[in-house]
């Protein structure tokens, strides 16, 4: 059973950062000038413009990494340190987030020294 919560928990995770990164597609696609707001945006919170490539890059792979559960320990951390990152530069300016992307950072952690779940690409041959 032990293993089918991590695996719920390692899904609902990957969800958090796929379901960002298909917002911001949404956002950006939806407007001509989608891609030059959300580069603006970033710019707002002290981020130079090649973020925005890199955001969404990092947040699709490790996204699809923890969902099928390939890597595990590598995507948590990557998106561990992320989130930290985000918690730090969003929240300046939104207290709320802080505490929202430092929870995801502690469930990453935790995922991180827990990689083998259920349902996982890296227990496929067990």
């Amino acid at each position: 059973m032990h293993n089918y919560q991590t695996a719920i928990a390692r899904i609902m995770l990957a969800l958090v950062f796929l379901g960002i990164v298909v917002l911001k597609l949404v956002s950006i696609t939806s407007q001509p000038d989608g891609y030059l707001q959300y580069q603006m945006t970033l710019g707002q919170f002290g981020l130079p413009a090649i973020f925005a490539p890199l955001l969404i890059l990092v947040q699709l792979l490790g996204g699809l990494a923890l969902l099928i559960g390939f890597r595990t320990r590598i995507a948590a951390l990557t998106l561990m340190v992320l989130a930290l990152f985000l918690a730090i530069v969003l929240g300046r300016m939104i207290p709320d987030v802080f505490f929202l992307y430092l929870g995801i950072a502690g469930g990453m952690l935790l995922l991180s020294s827990h990689p083998q779940t259920a349902c996982s690409l890296d227990n496929r041959s067990k």
